[in-house]
């Protein structure tokens, strides 16, 4: 927190120092002092109209130099007294909103188009999403933490695991990311020692983070209804968010996690449990093959706290990090992570209750 107060030489004024005011008068001081201080400015003894019978006692007394306004540059001017009340602030959105629903729109429209269209191409959509975002997440990591994770082997190996999930599913997705590790400590090897450890954690876990997860979104879509699996999955998320940011938006009074992110209240939190809910029991029972409206409810339960979870978690990162956004890629939204924070957890979550539901398809 920036206060230009802090450090300030104490009884520092608007000359300098104190040293004005608290220098003894007398010969002995100006004799041993004259270099030291300033003289204050003489300011003219002019009436001002309208002054009270108070200050013209003052100035009768010998106050000859009356100054008006503060003194000292800390000294901060009170409002009159029938001065009219500072109007309320009206709240206001964060971001750009409109920059925000332009662009959420069209990746909503790139997304649907190539989920219904062309499996092969919605998993082709992911697997960029995922460079993308360990590009984003390795250059935060090295430019606030001077932490170098590999991201040769991370892209190439998160690209793979994305499509050994859609082909092979689970088993595939955890040979993938075993292989990954290996091919992040073996690339690692190549620089100097120092520093090998704390790289290849940050490696592994941003393999974990970003690709592995993203691979039960490429498993939902291996089912018969992947496609309304996955719309499911990502239409629930957004209901949740949405959710929490208009109730809380307008009722959020009590902070949920002050320390991490203080933007978000308890009363968001209801209002995402409770819009997903409900959104999850027109989606189970309407869009998944054999699904009912009770298992949508607790679909949307989960999936409500899965994505505030993933958020806070996200939120936890930027915060060590010290930054507000972890790209400037889409302009209202930040980077690729910083939209993927709620959908990467949300994911195995909706996979495996959707397989404990409906079966796997």
């Amino acid at each position: 927190m920036n206060d230009s107060s802090w450090g300030a030489p104490q009884g520092a004024g608007y000359w300098g120092t104190s040293e004005i005011a608290a220098a003894p008068a007398g010969p002995a001081h100006d004799a041993h002092g004259a270099q030291q201080t300033r003289p204050m400015p003489i300011v003219p003894d002019t009436p001002d109209a309208g002054r009270d019978d108070a200050d013209d006692h003052d100035r009768r007394d010998g106050d000859a130099t009356h100054i008006s306004g503060p003194l000292f540059r800390d000294e901060v001017p009170q409002a009159p007294a029938h001065a009219p009340p500072p109007a309320p602030q009206k709240k206001r959105a964060g971001r750009d909103l409109r920059a925000a629903i332009g662009v959420g729109v069209g990746l909503g429209a790139v997304v649907v188009a190539s989920l219904f269209v062309v499996k092969a191409v919605f998993v082709g959509v992911v697997a960029v999403a995922v460079v993308v975002g360990l590009w984003e997440l390795t250059s935060r990591l090295a430019e606030r933490k001077s932490i170098k994770a590999p991201l040769v082997p991370l892209a190439v190996g998160g690209a793979a695991m994305v499509v050994a999930g859609y082909v092979w599913g689970a088993d595939g997705a955890w040979i993938a990311m075993a292989l990954t590790s290996l091919a992040v400590l073996v690339w690692r090897m190549t620089e100097k020692p120092e520093g090998y450890l704390r790289d290849v954690t940050a490696g592994v876990f941003a393999a974990f983070y970003v690709p592995f997860l993203a691979t039960f979104v490429a498993m939902m879509l291996a089912a018969d209804d992947g496609p309304w699996r996955v719309l499911t999955f990502l239409l629930l998320t957004v209901i949740s968010d949405t959710g929490a940011y208009a109730v809380g938006w307008r009722f959020g009074k009590h902070k949920l996690a002050p320390r991490i992110s203080p933007g978000k209240t308890r009363e968001g939190l209801f209002g995402a449990i409770a819009f997903a809910m409900v959104g999850g029991a027109l989606c189970v029972q309407f869009l998944i093959d054999d699904g009912s409206w009770w298992q949508g409810l607790l679909l949307g339960l989960a999936v409500a706290a899965s994505a505030t979870l993933g958020d806070l978690g996200e939120s936890m990162i930027k915060r060590d990090l010290g930054i507000k956004d972890m790209g400037t890629l889409l302009p209202g939204h930040g980077g690729i992570m910083d939209r993927l924070d709620s959908l990467l957890p949300t994911a195995p979550v909706v996979w495996l209750l959707l397989v404990l539901f409906v079966g796997s398809g």
